[in-house]
C-alpha cells in the first residue's frame, strides 16, 4: 500500500517501479532522473522527489578522476550502488553496467547485472545499440529490469572516434533502428543521448518504452544529468546540453576559504565548540 500523500512528493508512489514510468508515458507525465553516488546525496536527492537515480559509470570522473568512464570497474560500482540503495527508498535506483563488464558473452552480462542487483539496484542499463539486443534480451530474461542507452555511448568513444553528436546524416536510420531493437528486446526504457533533434523526435514516435534525454532536446519523455554538473559542483563547460541549477563549486570553495581562515586566525574553534569538564 502506498503512503498518504502528505508523506511523499506529489503524484509519486510509495516507491517507483517500472511500471510506474510505463504509465507516466501513457499519461504524458515528464520526469527527471538524476545520477548519485553516495548516501548523503541520494538522500537528498529523494528529498527533493527525483524518482530515478543513477549510479552511472560517470562516477568514473566524478567520483575517481579518470578521464573517462572506460576504466571504472564494477568492483569499484558496486559500493557506490549499495550506498545509493541503502540511503534511499523511493526512487528507482538504476546501476550502469560497466565497460568490460557484458561485452563478452550473455552469460557475462547476466553474472554482472545479477552482481549489481545483488548490491541493491532495481535495474541496470546497458550501453549500445542492435548489437547489443542479445544481451539485452539475456538479462531480461533472467528477471532483471534492464534501461538501454543508444546514441553516443561513452563507452564507444574510441570506436567513433571521441564525443559526437550521433545520428547525423546516414546515421539517423541506425538510431532509430537501434532505439526498436532495444525496446523489442525487453529493456523498459532507454538513454537517448546527444542526437540531433529530428532523430531524437524520430526515435520517439518509434518506441513505446519511456524515452531518457541526455543532450537531445526536449521531446522525449524524461531527462538526466550527471548532479554535479546539474548543481554547478564540476567546472567543466564542454557539455552545451548541461543546465547549471546552482553554482555548488563556488560555494563549497568559499565554506573551506572561511573555515580556513577562522582556524589560522584561532575564530574556529571557540568555547562554544568545546565540552565542560
Amino acid at each position: 500500500m502506498d503512503a498518504p500523500a502528505a508523506d511523499r512528493p506529489p503524484h509519486q508512489p510509495r516507491q517507483v517501479r517500472t511500471l510506474h514510468l510505463q504509465r507516466w508515458k501513457a499519461e504524458g507525465r515528464r520526469w527527471a532522473m538524476l545520477t548519485a553516488y553516495d548516501a548523503m546525496t541520494a538522500r537528498v536527492l529523494e528529498e527533493a522527489g527525483i524518482p530515478v537515480l543513477l549510479v552511472g559509470d560517470s562516477a568514473a570522473g566524478v567520483v575517481y578522476g579518470y578521464d573517462t568512464s572506460i576504466p571504472v570497474t564494477m568492483e569499484e560500482l558496486l559500493p557506490l550502488v549499495g550506498a545509493v540503495a541503502r540511503a534511499t527508498h523511493r526512487p528507482l535506483v538504476v546501476a550502469d553496467l560497466p565497460f568490460g563488464s557484458f561485452e563478452s558473452s550473455d552469460a557475462q552480462a547476466v553474472d554482472s547485472a545479477v552482481r549489481l542487483m545483488k548490491a541493491g539496484a532495481n535495474a541496470v542499463k546497458l550501453e549500445g545499440g542492435a548489437r547489443r539486443a542479445g544481451r539485452v534480451e539475456a538479462i531480461v530474461t533472467a528477471g532483471i529490469p534492464v534501461m538501454g542507452h543508444i546514441g553516443f555511448t561513452a563507452q564507444a568513444e574510441h570506436a567513433i572516434g571521441g564525443y559526437r553528436v550521433a545520428g547525423r546524416g546516414e546515421a539517423a536510420d541506425q538510431v532509430v533502428e537501434d532505439a526498436r531493437a532495444i525496446a523489442a528486446a525487453g529493456a523498459f526504457s532507454m538513454v537517448v543521448e546527444m542526437v540531433t533533434l529530428p532523430v531524437a523526435r524520430r526515435v520517439q514516435d518509434a518506441v513505446d518504452i519511456p524515452t531518457i534525454g541526455i543532450g537531445s532536446g526536449p521531446d522525449l519523455d524524461a531527462q538526466v544529468l550527471v548532479w554535479q554538473d546539474m548543481a554547478g559542483l564540476n567546472d567543466d563547460r564542454r557539455y552545451r546540453f548541461v543546465k547549471r541549477y546552482a553554482d555548488l563549486r563556488e560555494q563549497l570553495r568559499g565554506a573551506a576559504e572561511a573555515y580556513a581562515a577562522d582556524v589560522e586566525s584561532g575564530v574556529f574553534p571557540g568555547p562554544e565548540h568545546a565540552f565542560d569538564a
